[in-house]
């Protein structure tokens, strides 16, 4: 039976396109910093949501860790994802 080319050309294309776009944003991405400071913060922040409300600003945090193995003690990854907001809001005369 001989391969459908329709399906297989629109998945290459899709697959393509967000290639594409991959490279470019890449290309034009300013350089990051690392600051050791937010890096500790990070280490520091507990699992979980928390919320904090103070009279002028609002403070939020999030971290999510969790380890995925394939089989008992095959390789694994862990993801630590951390994420922090702060929204200040003041009142103008």
């Amino acid at each position: 039976m001989p391969i459908q080319l329709a399906p297989v050309a629109g998945i290459a294309l899709r697959y393509g396109a967000v290639a594409l776009l991959a490279y470019t944003a890449s290309r034009y991405a300013l350089p990051g910093r690392r600051d050791q400071r937010v890096e500790d913060a990070m280490d520091e922040t507990p699992e979980g949501l928390t919320l904090r409300r103070d009279p002028e600003q609002m403070n939020a945090s999030a971290r999510w860790r969790r380890v995925y193995r394939i089989g008992r003690r095959g390789p694994g990854v862990e993801i630590d994802a951390t994420g922090f907001a702060r929204i200040k809001v003041r009142r103008l005369k």
